[in-house]
């Protein structure tokens, strides 16, 4: 007899039993999120790798809006992950077939139990994962928001620069 038949008989003969109130409020404790494990502090550096499966989700997200608060964009590179900064870049590898693809953490999730990132649709093309739908990966951490590296290649935007722009156009 399999686990969930077991479950079931026994939620069944729980409730003929009149435990039926007891039972629903273990039942709902038990559906509440996993907890999800971050990366140790510190731990979090270009370079951190780690290991697992991917998924990708497309057409129906498309437009929707994201964790970073950017719509979602099923054509652009881009990734959610539970618990990696949003900003951050990393390199994906399928495992299978050895090709990477370098996306954007912009949304968190998966929420699916044993995944570790969900892809865009055009990332799952470049991976090749669009007809296995979930495949095993290896994602390298390239940049994180606020990474030195990142910020000497942009220039420092001061607090002033809007307000000058504002006092020139009024001369």
């Amino acid at each position: 007899m399999s686990r969930l038949t077991v479950n079931v008989t026994t939620l069944r003969r729980s409730l003929r039993a009149g435990q039926g109130g007891a039972l629903l409020v273990l039942l709902a404790a038990c559906a509440g999120p996993q907890a999800v494990m971050a990366p140790a502090p510190g731990a979090l550096v270009p370079g951190y790798e780690e290991t697992g499966k991917a998924s990708w989700y497309g057409r129906w997200h498309h437009g929707r809006l994201t964790a970073s608060g950017e719509a979602y964009d099923m054509h652009r590179m881009t990734a959610a992950h539970r618990t990696l900064p949003l900003g951050a870049r990393v390199v994906v590898e399928n495992l299978e077939n050895g090709r990477t693809a370098e996306v954007r953490i912009n949304d968190r999730g998966p929420y699916v139990a044993g995944r570790i990132l969900d892809l865009s649709r055009a990332a799952a093309r470049a991976l090749g994962a669009l007809a296995p739908g979930v495949i095993p990966v290896r994602l390298r951490v390239m940049e994180l928001p606020g990474d030195a590296r990142a910020a000497a290649a942009k220039p420092p935007r001061t607090e002033l620069e809007p307000l000058s722009r504002q006092i020139e156009s009024w001369r």
